[in-house]
C-alpha cells in the first residue's frame, strides 16, 4: 500500500502517475486537507481518501507530497502513527531527510525527492537521496515507483537544492522561454497558433536530438550556426542582452530559495 499525503498539483500528478504504471486505485491512499478535493479524488481516479493519520499507519511507502511551509505540522500529526518499518518519501522542495527523521520517532528510512510537473506525461525528472537510515532497498523502491513516470537520477542530498533550482523548476524556465519566441513570432507578424506550433516542434524536436545523439548542446548548437547567417545574427543578441549570465543567475536564486524554504 502507497499512502500519498498532501495531494495537490504535484501530489496528484504522482498520483495519477502511479495508477498510469499499473498500480491499481486499492493500493494507493491519498489524503487532502479539503472535503471537496477529497471527493474529486475519489470520483476522477477511485482511491481511497482518508486521514493522515488512518494514512501513516496502513501504507507501507508513505510520500510527503505537503508544501513545504506545511511538512512540520504534517510531520508532528503523523509522528505516532509511523512504524519503524515504513518508507517515507519527502517530495517538498527544500525540506532535507535530516529535518523529517528528527520529526520522527523511530529511525524510520527517509528518501529526498524532487520531481517535476512532466510526471504528468510520464517524461518527469526525478532526483532522489538517501537519509541517514535509508538502505540500498529503500533506495530501489523509491526508484521503482518514480521509473514509470520518467527518468530517475541518485544525488548526494547536498546537491538536492541545486537540483530543484535546475529541474524542479525547469518546466518553468521552459514555458517562460516558449511564451517569449511565441511573442516574438507575433511582432514578427506570425499568428500565434502558427508561432506557438512552430517554436513547439522545434524545442521538442531539439530535446530529442539532445537526448539521443549524445552529442554536447554546444556541437548541436553550432551545426545550425553558419557563419554570418541567421542564428549567429540571434545569438549574438542574446549575449548583447546577457541572457546567459540571467539564467545562471536565476538558477541560483531559485538554489537559494530552496535553502531558505529547508530553514522555514
Amino acid at each position: 500500500m502507497i499512502a500519498i499525503l498532501g495531494t495537490g498539483k504535484m501530489g496528484e500528478a504522482l498520483l495519477s502517475g502511479l495508477l498510469r504504471a499499473g498500480f491499481k486505485p486499492g493500493d494507493v491512499l491519498a489524503t487532502a486537507r479539503r472535503p471537496e478535493r477529497a471527493v474529486d479524488l475519489r470520483e476522477r481516479y477511485g482511491v481511497h481518501v482518508v486521514s493522515n493519520a488512518e494514512a501513516a499507519k496502513s501504507a507501507e511507502t508513505i510520500i510527503l507530497a505537503v508544501k513545504p511551509q506545511d511538512m512540520a505540522s504534517l510531520l508532528t500529526e503523523i509522528a505516532a502513527h509511523v512504524p519503524a518499518d515504513r518508507l517515507v518519501i519527502s517530495a517538498a522542495a527544500g525540506i532535507t531527510t535530516s529535518f523529517v527523521e528528527s520529526r520522527l520517532e523511530a529511525d524510520i528510512p527517509v528518501v529526498r525527492v524532487m520531481s517535476n510537473t512532466p510526471v504528468l506525461v510520464d517524461e518527469a525528472m526525478s532526483v532522489i537521496s538517501a537519509g541517514a537510515h535509508a538502505s540500498e532497498e529503500h533506495l530501489r523502491r523509491a526508484e521503482d515507483l518514480l521509473r514509470p513516470v520518467g527518468k530517475v537520477l541518485r544525488i548526494p542530498e547536498s546537491q538536492q537544492d541545486a537540483a530543484t533550482a535546475l529541474s524542479g523548476s525547469g518546466p518553468a524556465y521552459f514555458f517562460y522561454l516558449v511564451e517569449a519566441m511565441v511573442d516574438a513570432g507575433i511582432l514578427l507578424g506570425m499568428p500565434r497558433a502558427a508561432a506557438l506550433d512552430m517554436v513547439t516542434q522545434s524545442i521538442v524536436g531539439a530535446a530529442i536530438m539532445l537526448r539521443d545523439s549524445g552529442e554536447h548542446p554546444v556541437i548541436l548548437r553550432e551545426a545550425v550556426t553558419s557563419p554570418g547567417g541567421t542564428t549567429i545574427a540571434a545569438i549574438a543578441e542574446l549575449e548583447r542582452h546577457s541572457v546567459r549570465a540571467a539564467f545562471l543567475a536565476a538558477i541560483e536564486a531559485a538554489r537559494d530559495r530552496s535553502r531558505q524554504l529547508a530553514g522555514g
